[in-house]
């Protein structure tokens, strides 16, 4: 008995520490006064945003201090991503992450450019060991920076659980941030989600806009809503904080009907393994064809996210009884401003007509070979976040193509994991195999996008991640080199480093490789803006003589550019 009351204690203390971050154990890693340019668990493409971007006044190069005491546990160096980024671990059991970093302290640079040096790579991920670097709080440790895919100047600051590595929400902790915005509600969307359910005597979702007065949102016109069967609900929502106009992610999300709670959204924390599930989240369909994100307030039956304290029959409200019904939303960030919208709904029964679903069913928690003449897909469980119908066709080749297009339903139909795509490659030459690879296209632009592969054994052969029309290409050109610091592969432009765009128009850049006088350089890539820089290291070369410097640029196909040039420094 004792022992299970200890038991229960511990859980309940950690519960209560748990909800309850202490405000004073971190400090802000800026000292200026912080303003965001987004916020924990915003809605990004394919995931949840698992930090905070604070602005640096448009600039790069101001001082990031530690937001604690700990040590330096991971570096990663990244031409995309978080570009440099800095891990520390703290005593508390928590861990602090900066991102798009200009460059780290000395001491941090020199042990990572040792390694890069010894790995000849520029992107590295490395394992810190204990006490190598010990931080004190307020100490610095590096400079702010763009780098990564970052689009702009700012500093990406996480906080994690260091044993799970699940970013915690850092508004939690109280930095000094001013907000006393509420959260603005832009629409609601309303979806039958059974075989009998109709709006508006519709079997199609409705979104209706909102208004803004007496202190509340309002559907536009103030309308009841008829509306029968199985039913979800949705809402488009962002929010503010004062000083800034940037759109941020929303904390909380409540629904309500006739003032049961059926549904709660709240982003205290995220896991790197449910991000994806933001796919799920939204009203994916809408976003791909109007670029808005509707949230849902119902969970697809594939949706795994841990983030719904409140969850009543997956958030479906079964609306048959012929009665007429209160919904009501409450939307909250993490400082306790608050927004609500309140409508009616009137249950009425109406006949609807139905099209007949076509296609083959997809059920999501069943493996499925899908075999068509000259194209394969496999599907594995959990490819998908609900069950479907998918539609196939095949329409012919055109000069452009070494196969006839295949669409495999649409895109607008989300995909969590990764499945096997096959192509029949009886039209590839054999001299083209190497350079075979798989196309999706948009066809109404006719634009196309690598999906990568390879051939084999009559094949092409890629994992894809989407829905769309699939057809074989093949990428037979080389990347692009263009110096902007050597002028006529001879005298150098810039004194201090040396620069070059580096670009494919097509499978992408897979490696490059710079040296002078035939030893290994370091060449940092910044991929968003095609471009790669050495800083001349004095350390490392004996300059003041005449050097030759060989550039060398693959593609993901083994196409490969060589520039070479000899210059006096």
């Amino acid at each position: 008995m004792c022992t299970r009351l200890l038991i229960a204690f511990l859980l309940f203390t950690h519960t209560i520490f748990a909800q309850a971050p202490d405000p004073e154990y971190f400090r802000s890693p800026l000292a200026i006064p912080i303003q965001l340019s987004g916020n924990f668990g915003e809605l990004r493409s394919n995931h949840f945003h698992s930090g905070i971007d604070i602005k640096t006044e448009g600039k790069t190069g101001l001082p990031i201090y530690a937001a604690a005491e700990g040590e330096v546990s991971r570096i990663n160096i990244s031409p995309s991503g978080f570009g440099l980024a800095l891990y520390l671990n703290h005593p508390n059991g928590q861990t602090t992450v900066y991102g798009h970093l200009l460059s780290f302290r000395d001491d941090i640079q020199a042990y990572a450019r040792k390694i890069q040096y010894e790995r000849e790579s520029f992107a590295v991920d490395l394992s810190v060991p204990k006490g190598t670097f010990q931080i004190k709080k307020g100490e610095l440790i590096a400079l702010s920076g763009n780098s990564g895919s970052s689009g702009g100047p700012h500093l990406h600051f996480e906080i994690r659980d260091t044993h799970s590595q699940n970013p915690q929400n850092p508004l939690l902790f109280r930095f000094p941030i001013v907000d006393d915005m509420k959260p603005k509600i832009l629409s609601a969307a309303i979806y039958p989600l059974s075989d009998d359910a109709h709006v508006y005597g519709k079997s199609n979702d409705r979104r209706i806009e909102t208004v803004y007065y007496d202190g509340a949102y309002h559907l536009k016109g103030n309308p009841t809503i008829p509306v029968y069967g199985n039913i979800g609900f949705g809402l488009q929502t962002l929010d503010y904080l004062n000083g800034s106009w940037s759109k941020c992610g929303i904390y909380e999300i409540s629904l309500a009907v006739d003032d049961q709670e059926v549904y709660t959204f709240r982003m205290n924390e995220l896991s790197f393994a449910e991000t994806r599930y933001l796919n799920s989240h939204i009203d994916y369909s809408h976003y791909r064809q109007h670029y808005r994100r509707i949230q849902k307030s119902w969970v697809d039956q594939g949706n795994k996210l841990s983030n719904y304290p409140t969850l009543e029959n997956h958030g479906v409200v079964n609306l048959s009884d012929g009665k007429t019904h209160q919904i009501r939303y409450e939307v909250k960030d993490v400082y306790g401003n608050k927004s609500t919208l309140s409508f009616r709904v009137q249950s009425k029964k109406t006949s609807i007509e139905r099209s007949e679903d076509s296609g083959q069913l997809i059920r999501l928690n069943e493996e499925i070979q899908l075999e068509k003449p000259g194209v394969q897909a496999h599907f594995k469980p959990g490819t998908f976040y609900s069950d479907f119908n998918l539609d196939f066709e095949t329409k012919p080749a055109n000069n452009l193509f070494f196969s006839p297009l295949y669409r495999v339903h649409n895109d607008r139909i989300p995909v969590h994991q990764s499945y096997q795509l096959k192509i029949k490659a009886d039209e590839v030459p054999d001299s083209l195999q190497a350079k075979s690879l798989l196309a999706v296209i948009d066809e109404k632009s006719g634009k196309k996008w690598s999906m990568g592969g390879a051939y084999q054994d009559g094949w092409i052969m890629a994992r894809v991640r989407q829905m769309g029309t699939f057809a074989i290409t093949v990428d037979t050109v080389a990347p692009t080199i263009r110096p902007l610091s050597i002028q006529n592969r001879k005298s150098l432009t810039e004194r201090n480093r040396i620069r070059f765009k580096i670009s494919d128009d097509f499978s992408g850049i897979d490696s490059y490789r710079g040296q002078i006088d035939g030893q290994w350089v370091l060449f940092e890539y910044d991929a968003k803006n095609a471009l790669i820089t050495y800083h001349l290291d004095k350390d490392r070369f004996q300059f003041g003589k005449q050097h030759t410097l060989k550039l060398t640029v693959t593609d993901n196909k083994g196409n490969e550019t060589e520039y070479q040039a000899t210059f006096y420094r």
